[in-house]
């Protein structure tokens, strides 16, 4: 008798269960995927087409078969007098593109994007203001150990009010009173090449010009916005590389960062600490100097205490995330993105001697008495202008421009339903031969001669620094680092690239030169 109710109660489990099942199964088919299924039929009947998603995991196993395709494709790393390396980093959506045209959609899992590269619905994204086009949460939220709730991944109000506090110490006057902080910087460089000219024969060194160049960078980021050496930050500058490398690293990291990290989580929270510890550490220092002179720290202190609405009626707590959060945000884009750009900057001019030439020859006309440089002649030089606008076109650091239609949206003539997530692939728009011309994926600095405006059809086509409300705030002071930078660099040397140089981008949150830049140098 026990043994029957046994297997009536089991009976009734095994039934529970079923049940549970087919339930969930049945609320995840209608709360889930008919949702997102009615948001792919409102893009098709404006005409958008793109891949068939698959239930539950939308197109990612075709984006890892592409990308493992492309992986295993011959190597032609060497080959890169064309520059496009779009199609090995990013070859779903070069074969979309192929396939579809430049707007077209795609999921992952239940999540609808639309990758729109058409100039013109670029133009409207650029002359958007509305809060109702965000940073994508499911995105930044994986990048939350590297960036916080700071101004580069925040939302709504609340990045309203900190771009408010952080926006103008990145004007030019004020960056133009950095120029003598930037030359100081990279003066160590220079001696440190020249030192290395000695070491190795007198006449010419082969240097890997990365590590150096962040540690310009950082130099500068630290000074002018912090009131610190390098020598001071080198430790906070040290663990946020080893947590940006801790993120995917090879060309499928896209694919790894939507589906999301579980290797390296525990480094990932103890460098998130340890960071965080180290920032907070700074920043009291820096109350306690109680400078005179105002500085971009000196601000988001007095934001996090004066902006009792967005910090909770000024909880020290949050006051403590917003002023770390934005230090670890600005201490990430302003040095590295900015170094990484540097280093391309070098790999091309290695390749072009000519460039560098025509840069040396304008820098003696320009400061006849060797005065380099005076921050008001910086608008004279027109050579190293047109080079670095050519890099940033070739090689921008920043792949995509990413945005979220927190409510319903309309960009040009497309309706953006609530939840989807908008991608512009800055290098595909930087190399359209409709808009740049045939010689499109040529390092041709001489297009820029007359400006953006007169260097390609669209000038909206344009976006190094990403475009509309969300530009980046830091543009001012890294045009204006890259140009002293490079001057100093070319007016010491004349380089060409080592035989030791392996041409690979790599996507490790920006684009950068995935074995370093190797050059050999000379005193010119």
């Amino acid at each position: 008798m026990e043994m029957m109710e046994m297997c009536v109660v089991l009976k009734i489990v095994a039934s529970l269960a079923v049940i549970g099942v087919v339930g969930l199964g049945v609320h995840i088919y209608n709360s889930v995927w008919l949702k997102s299924e009615r948001v792919r039929k409102k893009l098709r009947m404006q005409g958008i087409r793109g891949p068939i998603p698959s239930f539950l995991y939308g197109n990612l196993p075709e984006m890892q078969k592409i990308q493992l395709q492309a992986m295993k494709a011959p190597n032609h790393t060497d080959e890169f007098v064309a520059h496009d390396y779009t199609s090995t980093v990013f070859p779903y959506f070069e074969q979309w593109r192929k396939e579809y045209g430049l707007i077209y959609t795609y999921s992952t899992g239940m999540r609808q994007h639309l990758y729109i590269n058409q100039a013109e619905l670029v133009k409207e994204m650029n002359q958007c203001i509305t809060l109702d086009l965000g940073k994508p949460s499911y995105v930044t939220k994986r990048l939350a150990p590297m960036l916080g709730n700071g101004i580069l991944r925040s939302n709504g109000h609340s990045w309203a009010q900190q771009r408010k506090i952080v926006a103008p110490e990145f004007f030019m006057d004020k960056v133009k009173g950095m120029v003598g902080i930037i030359v100081e910087s990279a003066q160590p460089l220079l001696r440190k090449w020249e030192e290395c000219i000695e070491t190795q024969g007198g006449v010419t060194a082969e240097i890997k010009v990365d590590e150096d160049l962040r540690g310009v960078s950082a130099d500068v980021i630290s000074r002018a916005c912090f009131g610190s050496s390098y020598s001071k930050g080198k430790q906070i500058f040290s663990k946020l590389r080893r947590l940006q490398v801790s993120f995917p690293s090879k060309a499928s990291s896209l694919v790894s960062l939507i589906l999301g990290m579980r290797r390296k989580q525990n480094e990932i929270r103890c460098l998130e600490g340890e960071i965080e510890s180290l920032i907070w550490e700074a920043v009291k220092e820096r109350e306690q100097e109680r400078s005179a002179e105002k500085d971009l720290l000196q601000s988001i202190l007095e934001g996090a205490i004066n902006d009792h609405a967005s910090l909770a009626n000024n909880n020290s707590s949050n006051s403590k995330h917003f002023i770390v959060d934005n230090c670890k945000n600005i201490y990430f884009a302003g040095y590295e993105s900015t170094a990484t750009a540097t280093s391309w900057c070098l790999m091309l001019l290695a390749l072009h001697p000519e460039w560098q030439a025509r840069i040396r020859s304008e820098l003696a006309q320009v400061f006849p008495d060797g005065l380099f440089p005076d921050p008001n002649s910086l608008t004279q030089l027109k050579t190293v202008t047109m080079v670095v606008q050519e890099v940033l076109r070739l090689y921008p650091p920043a792949a995509f421009v990413s945005r979220e239609a927190l409510e319903e949206t309309k960009v040009g003539n497309v309706v953006v339903p609530k939840g989807v997530c908008l991608w512009t692939l800055i290098p595909t728009l930087h190399r359209d031969t409709d808009i740049w011309g045939p010689d499109a994926n040529e390092f041709k600095p001489e297009r820029f001669a007359d400006g953006v405006s007169k260097g390609c059809k669209s000038p909206q086509a344009y976006i190094p620094f990403g475009l509309g409300p969300r530009l980046c705030l830091g543009k001012n002071l890294a045009m204006v680092e890259l140009k002293v930078v490079v001057s100093m660099i070319v007016s010491k040397f004349s380089f060409s690239l080592s035989t030791n140089y392996k041409h690979s981008p790599a996507y490790r949150m920006i684009v950068e030169p995935g074995h370093g830049v190797h050059i050999v140098i000379q005193r010119s």
